[in-house]
């Protein structure tokens, strides 16, 4: 038998296994989130490639998706050199990457999408940690912070909140505070606040935050109404 003969008869095959293979990998990224409205994914992997679990690039383009309680406003993301488990997938298993990997693209918030997040235990636990690193002071009394809203203008935002009081303490007052954000260099933002409880205003120093090593942000931007992020960040097993 001739080898374009044996070629034609694997084809069909090879076609029906690549096509579960992508169709597993779309199922994953819709996966990792529990709403959206648009997902656009391009994989780009020859059948061969596919079979031997190497994915040399994935685009997607994703718009009002919800990942863990946070509304994304739109998303666009660019992966390289993939490697699933094709294995386990052909035997009805779930996608795995076997190691992580540098995905770049662009992150849009809007800031009713923000708002619309801030119940979210992502969102919430993450200012609640910042803010108190920023002011100490705050956790003395305070039980827990209900976030309220947040204004987005250049280059800051400001925070509207109302803190729940300890057991046996008066009600507290409710809290604005205005932060300024500085990117320092593609790893660490300085944030600048101003405190205002009561009548009265406050300003504290800034504080450097370390992103870590999986994070290299190359732009990001606040201006009314909507923050921007362009940058990379490691996505691990």
């Amino acid at each position: 038998m001739s080898s374009n003969q044996t070629e034609n008869k694997t084809t069909p095959r090879i076609r029906v296994i690549t096509s579960v293979l992508k169709g597993a990998l779309k199922l994953f990224l819709r996966s990792q989130v529990s709403d959206i409205e648009d997902l656009d994914i391009d994989i780009q992997a020859s059948d061969r490639q596919l079979l031997s679990g190497v994915i040399p690039k994935v685009s997607v383009f994703a718009s009002g998706a919800v990942y863990k309680g946070l509304h994304i406003t739109s998303v666009q993301l660019a992966a390289e050199n993939i490697r699933i488990n094709t294995g386990s997938i052909l035997k009805g298993q779930s996608l795995r990457l076997s190691e992580a990997i540098p995905v770049s693209g662009t992150l849009v918030l809007e800031e009713e999408d923000i708002n619309a997040s801030l119940t979210s235990a992502l969102l919430s636990s993450a200012l609640n940690d910042v803010l108190l690193q920023l002011i100490p002071e705050l956790a003395k009394n305070s039980k827990s912070i209900i976030w309220k809203k947040i204004i987005l203008s250049n280059n800051r935002f400001t925070l509207f909140a109302n803190p729940t009081a300890q057991t046996n303490t008066k009600p507290e007052p409710p809290l604005k505070i205005g932060i300024d954000l500085e990117l320092l260099n593609s790893q660490e933002l300085k944030l600048t606040p101003t405190l205002q409880h009561s009548e009265k205003f406050h300003k504290v120093n800034g504080q450097h935050f370390d992103l870590g090593s999986d994070v290299d942000i190359e732009e990001l931007d606040l201006t009314p109404g909507k923050v921007t992020c362009k940058g990379r960040i490691n996505v691990n097993p």
